[in-house]
């Protein structure tokens, strides 16, 4: 079965973009990466997130993340569209955007990766790209995957989040719990032993009571 699982180092493929020719590990270099793919150029969903992905693409850089999307359409085609891109953001309509597209034609990519729609096709019955999310470490391994169906758009904010909780958790011994944003407490994870929690976060371990009396709700201010 085509596709990525976590945990699954990112194949080392080489492809044509709006950026020129690259391959894939070497462009990740030491930073994490965040690889999106879109059903194909011109179409309305795509546009919106791409034009939210470029405002956005700061703030992925501020987390050492690197961003490049998928398409498979072609790179002259790209740059046009970038150009619309651009003025749905309301500004000059540029070729230029702050990440690469990658051209993927003949859907080769698309199907080594596991991201073609079954239920979305174009006009000529070929299946679409669907709106796949790949977070990649400095490891080059598969962190997150996240998989939309073609007609429903991403939502970035959350993205965001996902990487900001995906960062924290792998450099510290803790998890984040349901709707957590940066700043809000973490969860101790429960592999970690009470008294070694207590010296790995010297702003205190707090446990909720439950009915059950086990002691698994740990939480702790963010650690820096």
């Amino acid at each position: 079965m085509p596709g990525l699982l976590l945990g699954d180092e990112a194949p080392n493929f080489e492809a044509d973009t709006t950026q020129g020719r690259i391959r894939f590990h070497d462009f990740l270099g030491d930073s994490w990466g965040i690889l999106f793919s879109h059903p194909r150029d011109f179409t309305p969903v795509c546009t919106t997130e791409l034009g939210r992905a470029a405002r956005l693409a700061a703030e992925f850089s501020k987390r050492n993340v690197k961003m490049i999307a998928l398409s498979i359409d072609s790179v002259p085609d790209h740059l046009a569209w970038s150009k619309d891109i651009n003025a749905y953001n309301g500004e000059q309509p540029e070729e230029t955007l702050p990440f690469p597209i990658i051209a993927d034609k003949n859907r080769e990519l698309a199907v080594k990766l596991g991201m073609l729609d079954p239920d979305e096709r174009d006009k000529d019955g070929m299946p679409l790209t669907a709106r796949v999310v790949f977070v990649f470490g400095p490891d080059k391994k598969l962190k997150l995957s996240i998989l939309y169906p073609a007609t429903t758009g991403r939502n970035f904010d959350e993205i965001l989040r996902v990487v900001d909780s995906l960062q924290l958790t792998a450099y510290k011994k803790v998890a984040t719990p349901v709707d957590w944003k940066p700043g809000d407490s973490v969860m101790v994870v429960p592999t970690l032993a009470d008294e070694e929690a207590k010296k790995l976060f010297p702003k205190g371990v707090f446990t909720k009571d439950l009915p059950s009396g086990k002691k698994y709700l740990r939480y702790t201010p963010q650690p820096e």
